[in-house]
């Protein structure tokens, strides 16, 4: 058990390769759970504010309503095509809801800086176009863990 967690710090990112690999990767995976108890994973655009990721959903969707009934999520985003490239990042905790359901636009202080990363990100724009159809979840992760494989053949 000791030498995977040597390794498993070896590995590990630092807060600021977490923060750079977090804000440059595009789609991550929400694991929910339903009220009957079956897990539930799906893809998800997000973004990244150096402390929490903002999920922006689709609220007529089960992940959304698994969220909604238990605020539990784990989140993982992951890149590599080959063993020594492997990257990634697992988060988890509750989320919270921020801002109206649906998303249109009033405005909320508190989305002002998820919403322009998340528009200049996705769109390219410098605000962020709603639909009434999304809204914001926010995850301030409990527990992170992290790997970047390259780091094995480094030393």
């Amino acid at each position: 058990m000791s030498g995977t967690q040597r390794r498993g710090r070896r590995i590990m990112m630092t807060p600021g390769e977490l923060d750079a690999f977090l804000g440059e990767q595009r789609t991550c995976r929400v694991a929910s759970v339903s009220a009957d108890g079956t897990p539930h994973v799906s893809a998800l655009w997000f973004a990244w504010d150096g402390t929490s990721m903002w999920l922006y959903s689709v609220v007529r969707s089960r992940r959304w309503a698994d969220l909604r009934h238990d605020s539990r999520a784990a989140v993982v985003v992951d890149t590599g095509e080959e063993y020594g490239e492997l990257r990634g990042a697992e988060l988890s905790g509750r989320v919270e809801v921020v801002g109206e359901v649906p998303r249109t636009g009033e405005l909320c202080a508190e989305l002002d800086l998820a919403e322009t990363l998340f528009a200049r990100k996705y769109f390219g724009l410098a605000e962020l176009p709603h639909d009434g159809r999304h809204a914001w979840l926010r995850l301030t992760p409990d527990k992170t863990v992290s790997w970047d494989f390259r780091k094995l053949a480094a030393g």
